[in-house]
């Protein structure tokens, strides 16, 4: 494919999801609260020193990167679709670069079918185009986890330097801490990944932690002036209540797998209602897109159950499978060892950091059936019903609950530099800044 015929197909997919994002919720309670967080920074000039509520213990991540996300493209254009243009550019360069790491990885992989599903499947469209701190989650996620694939010496394809290797490691990490409490499972993560290097290369980890520290500090900048203000205070969101022994949650490992595969599949019906009436309602009400959702959906439990099935499998053809499949079992060992010690049950946004090293699995097990022409006849089909399915929960939210259902008064609150008309930040949380 010549370059031109790339920038424009990247163009495409870039108007596609934006307005898919356009469409999506912006007035729900959580998306309004991260709106809120750049808002305020816009309208009073004051410094966001944190960032996203952690609701269920009434504490806040440290860091000004979730409200400069936010409000840093309303300084430059005052109209309230900047923020979501932010973030769509972000997010396409983050899914652009793992769909070219797949790629290295697995040459084999048909590029119609590789670069659509990283794009437009339902957890890469649902969360990444549209205002929630979810969003952002992404890119850190994918800067970390393809510079960790790069260091870890089974792992490792040389599709990076390796000290290009150790800077995305760092930056992944410090902007997550920023965006999620997640990232306290990435920090694990990361001394496992400099212990291997340790191990095998201890030469590569000498010279790449300059690398690793330059990354870090990149990321964290925005986070100084929340340490210079309350220094290791500002942390609080990472211990204390958050932290709570809770073996009981090893019951419930069989759904953190479902749901850890999940990224990776069709799974569309939790994204058009919260029980099986609202979905219900949804498929009556836009019965042009019914069928598709439904064979769509069948795909999507097809593929979690045949992700789940390829932990047992081997693949001889593939020299780097077992190293992937044991990185996948690590991954699910610690996100359950994780749980035993969180006061928040096994949700799936909560582990939605995971998706893309769920993704990197998961064509490792898709090549094989991506050689034949009926799975590629499938691959055919599930890209058509996921489009028109996708179509009509765009519609459903643009009506219902989009920018557009009351952009005026997110418009004025720009204009009046008002805040407050648009809503509250949460009153409960814990804040060091009303110290």
């Amino acid at each position: 494919m010549q370059r031109w015929q790339t920038v424009v197909l990247l163009a495409a997919a870039f108007a596609v999801r934006l307005a898919y994002g356009l469409a999506s919720d912006l007035f729900g309670h959580d998306e309004v609260q991260i709106f809120l967080i750049g808002l305020q920074y816009y309208t009073t000039g004051a410094w966001p020193f944190y960032g996203p509520d952690v609701v269920y213990t009434h504490t806040q991540l440290p860091g000004g990167l979730q409200g400069l996300l936010v409000a840093g493209p309303l300084f430059l254009v005052a109209q309230p679709e900047a923020a979501y243009v932010l973030v769509n550019v972000i997010s396409l360069a983050a899914l652009s670069f793992l769909a070219w790491y797949i790629g290295r990885r697995l040459p084999q992989v048909p590029r119609w079918f590789l670069w659509p599903w990283v794009l437009f499947s339902p957890w890469t469209l649902n969360y990444s185009t549209h205002i929630i701190n979810t969003s952002y989650v992404l890119p850190s996620g994918v800067l970390f986890f393809v510079g960790a694939y790069e260091l870890v010496p089974a792992l490792r394809i040389g599709a990076l330097p390796r000290r290009t290797a150790f800077f995305c490691l760092g930056a992944g990490l410090l902007c997550l801490l920023q965006l999620h409490l997640s990232s306290a499972v990435l920090a694990v993560l990361a001394v496992i990944v400099l212990g291997l290097v340790a191990r095998e290369r201890p030469a590569d980890l000498v010279s790449g932690l300059p690398w690793l520290a330059a990354g870090a500090a990149v990321a964290g900048a925005t986070l100084v002036p929340a340490l210079l203000r309350d220094g290791m205070a500002a942390f609080k969101a990472f211990g204390g209540s958050n932290v709570h022994p809770e073996p009981a949650a090893l019951l419930s490992l069989p759904l953190l797998v479902a749901r850890f595969f999940s990224f990776a599949s069709f799974e569309f019906a939790r994204f058009i209602g919260a029980s099986t009436e609202q979905r219900l309602d949804f498929l009556a009400a836009y019965p042009w897109a019914a069928p598709f959702a439904v064979v769509a959906m069948l795909f999507g439990v097809l593929q979690a159950a045949w992700l789940g099935i390829s932990m047992f499998r081997r693949q001889p053809g593939e020299p780097r499978w077992p190293a992937v499949r044991t990185a996948t079992w690590c991954l699910l060992g610690l996100i359950a060892a994780a749980f035993t010690l969180s006061v928040k049950g096994p949700a799936s946004h909560v582990i939605y950091v995971m998706l893309p090293a769920v993704f990197i699995y998961s064509f490792y097990c898709w090549a094989p059936l991506l050689q034949h022409r009926i799975g590629k006849r499938a691959a055919v089909v599930l890209l058509v019903s996921g489009c028109v399915a996708h179509a009509a929960l765009g519609v459903r939210n643009f009506n219902l609950r989009s920018l557009y259902t009351n952009r005026p008064l997110v418009m004025r609150a720009i204009v009046e530099k008002n805040h407050r008309l648009v809503g509250e930040r949460r009153p409960d949380v814990w804040r060091l800044e009303a110290r």
